[in-house]
């Protein structure tokens, strides 16, 4: 019955001709055959595609390497079956699509720098814009993660990406990671409220100091001199930008500190709190537990007086809708560009990653100086521009002090 099966498809293929003795006598004679006349091989088994036919699996059938009609030596085509061939025509396909993202990979890291910062440039310009008409930074931390966890619950919904399990113990060690998160960010937020962006972001240049300071007296790591010597010009830099700034505030000044002692404390926790889960899963549950930080806070501190006049002024200036929208987006930009950050990360080699992340303050600082029409000083711009270098120096330095520990272990 098989044979017959094989026979019928092999009759319908144009160009291959009809066996003219049935597949019984092609058998005894090959068993008959002397066995240095010919040599034989079996069609491929299933796991090659062979001897399918309808789907079904046929007994392997003998064929000569040599044609029957008398040894000239012309090889006989072997008629593959349909479904096999469509398959490898699938993997071919397949192959093309992945060897062009295999070919061009700079275009897709390209991408991924450029959307992070666009996503950011375009983050602080509306942060601060919405703080000209609504200076209430506590609601507008909220506003911030609100839409972000909103984003997260949507995506695990549908499946993208899948929701990780999280059990107690996890729980237990990323709830000191958000409290932190939580808290530099709403400080971060008191700080852009009260100056101008651009000193903010140059006060936030002090994080590597204050990283390196707790990486030596409170996890008891040793610090190169060399890094230590590449964040003098950070310290510097600050300095000279601070005492000349325009827009200077204590509250700008004091909380933008307070924001990089709590990302440095996020950073010790997040060490402690390595997990095999995916980033954007540990992201979304440290956003959904710093939203529940934040909201006593903004409540205590700002509830009265957003019920009272807060809102109402908010809507009188911009209108309902541009005010709605505008909370909208800074909230869908601010987890965005958090979220391109990790996967940037992700794709490049950390000394890459840093490089990137000074040149994007650079990015923000001039953008907002631009739009807004900042005044600075000479020396503020003198200031901000030895502070960026410093930040850039002790980058590379410790990007390659990382690698070489790597390499070291891998070795």
């Amino acid at each position: 019955m098989e044979s017959r099966v094989l026979l019928r498809a092999t009759a319908n293929v144009v160009g291959v001709p009809r066996l003219r003795r049935p597949i019984g006598a092609i058998h005894r004679q090959f068993s008959t055959a002397s066995s240095s006349s010919f040599s034989v091989k079996a069609i491929g088994g299933l796991g090659e595609g062979g001897n399918l036919i309808s789907g079904r699996q046929l007994r392997p059938i003998l064929l000569l390497d040599s044609s029957i009609n008398g040894g000239g030596g012309e090889k006989r085509e072997i008629l593959k079956p349909v479904k096999a061939a469509a398959a490898e025509g699938g993997d071919t396909a397949g192959q093309a699509k992945v060897g062009f993202l295999a070919k061009y990979p700079w275009l897709v890291t390209g991408f991924f720098f450029f959307m992070w910062y666009f996503l950011n440039v375009i983050f602080n310009i509306l942060n601060k814009k919405i703080y000209n008409y609504f200076p209430y930074p506590y609601f507008v931390s909220v506003i911030h993660l609100f839409v972000g966890v909103v984003y997260c619950l949507i995506s695990w919904s549908v499946g993208l990406p899948k929701r990780a399990p999280i059990d107690a113990n996890l729980l237990k060690v990323l709830i000191p990671v958000a409290v932190c998160h939580a808290l530099g960010h709403v400080t971060s937020n008191v700080s852009f409220a009260a100056v101008a962006v651009s000193f903010t972001h140059t006060i936030k240049a002090l994080e590597p100091f204050f990283n390196a300071a707790a990486s030596q007296f409170i996890m008891g790591q040793s610090i190169p001199i060399t890094l230590w010597l590449s964040l003098a010009p950070v310290v510097l830099g600050v300095a000279m930008a601070s005492l000349t700034e325009l827009s200077f505030n204590w509250l700008g000044f004091i909380s933008a500190m307070i924001s990089n002692i709590s990302f440095t404390y996020r950073s010790i926790f997040s060490k402690k709190a390595m997990t095999d889960m995916d980033s954007t899963n540990v992201y979304a549950y440290i956003s959904i537990i710093a939203l529940f930080v934040c909201i006593p806070p903004a409540i205590i501190v700002e509830g009265p007086k957003l019920l009272n006049h807060g809102f109402a002024d908010a809507i009188a200036k911009v209108g309902m809708t541009k005010f709605i929208t505008d909370l909208f987006w800074v909230g869908m930009f601010y987890h965005l560009y958090n979220q391109l950050a990790t996967n940037t990360l992700e794709r490049v080699a950390p000394l890459t990653h840093a490089v990137g992340n000074v040149l994007k303050r650079v990015f923000v600082i001039g953008f907002s100086i631009v739009i807004f029409g900042n005044k600075i000083s000479t020396q503020t711009g003198i200031g901000t521009g030895i502070a960026i270098a410093g930040v850039a120096m002790y980058s590379i330095i410790k990007a390659k002090i990382e690698e070489e520990k790597r390499q070291g272990k891998k070795a």
